[in-house]
Order: C-alpha cells, then sequence, then structure tokens
C-alpha cells in the first residue's frame, strides 16, 4: 500500500500506483479530495502530455501546484493518463 502524506495527514492512499520516470502516481480516485483544490496552472511536455495541478492544503499547512495529473498524455504516457503525482514535500511512503 501506497501512501501520500503531507502535515502528518494521508491525502491519498492506494495500492494500485504507478511508478514512471521516478515518480509514484496514485489513482485519482485514491485521493482525499478535501485536502486538493485545481490550480489554474498547467504544463506541456512533449513525451508525456498536458498536465495539471492542484494545491494541497491539511489544516494550516499550503503548498502550491504540489500535484499534478496528465489528463491528456501521449502513446508513451498513456498508462498514468488521469493518474496524480505529487512533489513539494509530500512524502510517499510504502507501507507493508
Amino acid at each position: 500500500m501506497m501512501k501520500a502524506i503531507f502535515n502528518n495527514q494521508i491525502i491519498a492512499e492506494s495500492d494500485q500506483t504507478i511508478s514512471f520516470e521516478g515518480n509514484t502516481y496514485f489513482p485519482k480516485d485514491s485521493i482525499i479530495k478535501k485536502y486538493f483544490k485545481k490550480s489554474e496552472a498547467s504544463s506541456v511536455c512533449d513525451e508525456k502530455g498536458v498536465a495539471h495541478y492542484y494545491n494541497v492544503q491539511v489544516i494550516n499547512k499550503f503548498r502550491d501546484e504540489a500535484a499534478w495529473c496528465y489528463t491528456e498524455t501521449s502513446d508513451y504516457a498513456k498508462e498514468i493518463e488521469g493518474y496524480v503525482a505529487f512533489w513539494k514535500g509530500i512524502r510517499i511512503v510504502k507501507e507493508e
């Protein structure tokens, strides 16, 4: 079971994650939505496609654009389409 943790709170949890290019991607339905707010930011990666970002807030701690999701992917990244990955201080831990 993989968990994404921020401010000592689990914000995503799944045993259906995908490891891709050094990041752990969680199914979108495994995130706890109350901690996420869609950002206006997006980016385009020539290899993977279009990513949209999410701000993460747990209690009084906030991380701007700390999660992203590829919503339109190339064939190369099709397996992570609709999955969410984290950075900017979000810890990813494996629990057995």
